[in-house]
């Protein structure tokens, strides 16, 4: 293969893969081992002293996990990667190995849920500040920052929300004031946009969602500037959130076909906005690529689809929330997203539940928000099944 020749992501994805053993397998094989052995002790020595990148023990490295990581590294434009054990452990550690106790951080506040949890529970116990920001308040932000801050954290498209958030104007910030520019990229994938093109010093991933693509297994993954991601796999390596080999493989495999996914899901999502976009029984419909869109013109300008998410707002609040989500009959009921199936959830009682109700209004979380993750069914399909369920709403 020509080294020097530009590769499109698709052909990255597909094609980069563990070294083939003298088995000579054409799909790359999953290496499910706990430890690794050694020729010699003076080997097992050079490897604990870290002369030599030779495995250990896979909570430290294993070959399928880092084919994986690997992936994700060069699709996100960036230095190095790491995968840990779900999208939560991926920015848990990246706080976690990069703040300290009296650093402050700037976060963006419309958020995932749990990333919310860990931000204003968690990071406050080891002394770490917070301060969060509004999403469409971008031009204020500067105004937050304070000596002791360290990192500026964002989602975008957020979730539920999906409000997009201007990476050129953030990245710029970050840059003026020495902070680490952190991107949670999920709902994007980098198939739809790359936050490094922004100047993002990290890039997190839940790998549950779109890269697994089928709801079948948990992992994450931290992209980024080798050093950054090297105090990440020092903070990992000793305090445990390990992707499984064999989770790692089904994401190694699954990211071969994520391109092709994610162009589907945003076609079929696209189409289901314009066709409820007025529909009588909603208060308002969002749809990153829709012109009604608040951020429409930034969404066109980082990103290449809108992504496979739509929401809504049902007229009458929770209990018509609650009747439209019992008479869907294609439409699973699960916190999930990402899925071949499409999924409808309701963030007020599920994902952003431990939230109180000050804080979801704050974030825009409203008792008959509805977050539909478009799947690969026929598009009539689901538009069918939407349709029928608001009747009855």
């Amino acid at each position: 293969m020509d080294n020097t020749r530009k590769l499109h992501p698709s052909t990255i994805a597909v094609r980069t893969q563990t070294e083939r053993t003298n088995q000579m397998e054409h799909s790359t094989p999953v290496f499910l081992t706990s430890s690794f052995a050694f020729e010699s002790a003076e080997a097992m020595r050079a490897a604990f002293a870290d002369e030599t990148d030779d495995n250990i023990y896979s909570r430290y490295s294993n070959p399928t996990v880092d084919e994986f990581a690997h992936k994700i590294a060069l699709l996100e434009k960036c230095e190095a990667g790491f995968a840990t054990a779900s999208g939560m452990a991926a920015i848990f550690s990246s706080f976690m190995a990069l703040l300290k106790t009296g650093d402050h951080l700037l976060c963006c506040r419309s958020m995932f849920g749990g990333t919310n949890t860990v931000v204003t529970k968690f990071l406050p116990r080891f002394g770490i500040e917070y301060t969060l920001v509004g999403a469409a308040d971008i031009d204020n932000w500067e105004a937050h920052i304070k000596p002791n801050t360290k990192m500026l954290f964002l989602e975008t498209p957020t979730n539920p929300q999906l409000e997009i958030i201007d990476l050129k104007k953030a990245g710029a910030i970050a840059q003026k004031h020495g902070l680490i520019f952190n991107v949670d990229n999920c709902f994007a994938t980098p198939f739809l946009q790359t936050p490094a093109d922004f100047g993002a010093d990290l890039v997190i991933h839940s790998a549950t969602k779109w890269i697994d693509g089928q709801g079948r297994v948990l992992g994450g993954a931290v992209a980024g500037r080798k050093e950054l991601v090297h105090d990440i796999y020092l903070f990992c390596r000793n305090s445990g959130p390990a992707l499984s080999p064999f989770n790692a493989w089904v994401l190694s495999k699954s990211l071969e076909t994520l391109g092709v996914r994610i162009q589907r899901h945003s076609e079929n999502a696209l189409t289901v906005a314009k066709h409820f976009e007025n529909h009588p029984r909603l208060e308002w419909l969002k749809y990153p690529f829709l012109p009604s869109h608040p951020q429409y013109d930034i969404a066109q300008k980082q990103m290449l689809a809108g992504g496979g998410i739509v929401c809504f707002e049902i007229k009458g609040g929770l209990e018509s929330g609650r009747r439209f989500m019992d008479n869907l009959q294609i439409l699973s009921l699960t916190p999930n997203l990402g899925d071949s199936r499409s999924i409808a959830s309701h963030p007020a009682s599920t994902t952003h539940s431990k939230l109180s109700e000050e804080e979801r209004q704050k974030v825009g979380i409203t008792p008959g928000l509805i977050r539909i993750s478009v799947g690969l069914e026929h598009v009539d399909d689901i538009i069918y099944d939407i349709e029928q369920a608001l009747e009855k709403a």
